[in-house]
């Protein structure tokens, strides 16, 4: 039961952060600065990190799938594999995992310090809104960066692939082929579909990052603990949202 009042509270100060953020919309043309410089903390700093993991994980699908297409055949559809694998799940899943890793863990040290030391505070007394320069922001920043990251990891995902494909002795499928059965069965609706994903993903690490980082009471010790609880609720959000929106997507 206490676990359970735990959750509850928490998803309650999640939603009231979330309608007090939407409450200040009105303000972000005058803090361009800001959402600048999440940006560039949530999608330039992140962008070497996604584009090297995709690149091997392209390489490991198509590595994988081709010892197994080889046995029957069917090698030539690796391609379509490789496409629809990164492009409809491990792209978007990947880059939000990173995303609560690296950024997620960074939002809620930050806000999680600022409450401990009384700086959230000092803004309320200034009768300035917190979500105003610390959660709207960064919310709209993830809503601009995680479609730009999810695309290029798909891309990179699909190069791995290929190079795999063709220098990878008993797979030697040609690039001209992958692609072609990639293109065959990868779709507009595919990519979309993969970048309403990472969307919803981004936004909600991002928002339970922020409301976590609030609510953090007591002294420094908490900090730590505000980022792990940060992290992990996040990575089951992540996983339980994700097959919720795959099914609506069909």
């Amino acid at each position: 039961m206490k676990h359970l009042n735990a959750i509850l509270a928490g998803f309650g100060s999640t939603v009231l952060l979330l309608l007090n953020s939407l409450r200040q919309v009105g303000s972000l043309p005058r803090q361009f600065a800001r959402l600048a410089e999440q940006c560039y903390l949530i999608g330039y700093t992140t962008l070497p990190i996604v584009a090297i993991l995709s690149f091997f994980i392209g390489g490991v699908l198509a590595l994988q799938s081709g010892y197994s297409m080889s046995n029957f055949g069917t090698k030539e559809f690796i391609g379509s594999l490789v496409g629809l694998s990164m492009t409809r799940e491990l792209g978007p899943v990947m880059v939000a995992v990173l995303l609560a890793g690296r950024v997620g863990s960074a939002i809620s040290a930050e806000l999680a310090s600022m409450k401990v030391y009384q700086e959230v505070d000092a803004l309320v007394t200034m009768n300035i809104p917190p979500e105003r320069i610390l959660v709207l922001p960064r919310l709209a920043a993830v809503l601009v960066m995680m479609p730009i990251l999810t695309l290029i990891g798909i891309l990179v995902g699909w190069f791995g692939g290929a190079l795999v494909c063709q220098y990878v002795g008993f797979i030697s499928l040609s690039p001209e082929k992958y692609f072609e059965t990639l293109r065959r069965y990868t779709d507009f609706h595919d990519v979309w579909s993969g970048l309403v994903k990472a969307e919803i993903f981004g936004f909600v690490v991002v928002l339970v990052s922020c409301s976590i980082g609030l609510n953090t009471r007591g002294g420094p010790r908490e900090i730590g603990a505000s980022v792990t609880k940060a992290v992990v609720t996040s990575l089951i959000l992540i996983l339980v949202l994700d097959y919720f929106v795959t099914k609506a997507l069909l």
